[in-house]
């Protein structure tokens, strides 16, 4: 699942040992017990949510976490976008996702997305079985990036062409700051250490220092 924490997003300690469907309805179960739905309905019986599939009271797992997110969006088989904010029949340009600095890597990362609008129907009803080959879709998702097709279809990580990679980042915003620059880490392909409460001059100093 790549989307945008809201209100009451369950963690692993809510959900641990428990059926999703049979827990109580709030705006973060609810987008977990769709999400989950959606994946069966695609024959997966697994499913990922980083809300509840990370030990946040681990410090070295959540920091672990931080550094692997890129490759295991890489390994996905399936990304399902859920985009609240975009209700159907909407054009999603003004989502608020893609003003995000970590769907960013999950948007390069993952080789197949499929754009779920707010009330959990496929975007622009496209039934492509991947929404980054739809040339519709695709020819959107180049104008409200910036991001050129053969990145967006087949992006590699690495530090080619870095002014790009940092362009596509500065319209971005996090909600810790140092995340600007750790979010930043698998689209490089760097592997640095995460200190929460750093400055962001510093988390991105040592990520530019990496890539000079």
């Amino acid at each position: 699942l790549s989307h945008r924490w809201g209100t009451g997003e369950p963690s692993l300690r809510n959900i641990q040992g428990q059926n999703v469907y049979t827990l109580n309805h709030g705006e973060g179960l609810a987008k977990l017990q769709n999400f989950c739905i959606l994946t069966l309905q695609h024959d997966y019986i697994w499913a990922w949510s980083d809300t509840c599939c990370i030990d946040k009271d681990s410090s070295s797992e959540f920091h672990e976490a931080v550094g692997s997110m890129f490759s295991w969006y890489r390994r996905s088989a399936l990304t399902i976008v859920h985009l609240s904010d975009v209700p159907d029949a909407m054009p999603f340009s003004n989502s608020v996702w893609f003003r995000r600095g970590w769907t960013l890597q999950e948007l390069l990362a993952s080789p197949s997305i499929l754009f779920y609008s707010q009330d959990w129907s496929l975007y622009m009803n496209c039934t492509s079985p991947n929404h980054k080959t739809d040339s519709a879709i695709l020819a959107e998702l180049q104008e409200v990036t910036g991001i050129g097709e053969l990145h967006l279809k087949y992006f590699s990580p690495g530090m080619d062409d870095a002014r790009s990679r940092l362009q596509w980042a500065s319209t971005r915003s996090t909600t810790r700051s140092e995340d600007s620059a750790y979010s930043l880490f698998g689209i490089f392909q760097v592997h640095l250490p995460v200190f929460y409460g750093e400055t962001v001059e510093n988390a991105l100093g040592r990520l530019l220092m990496e890539i000079v």
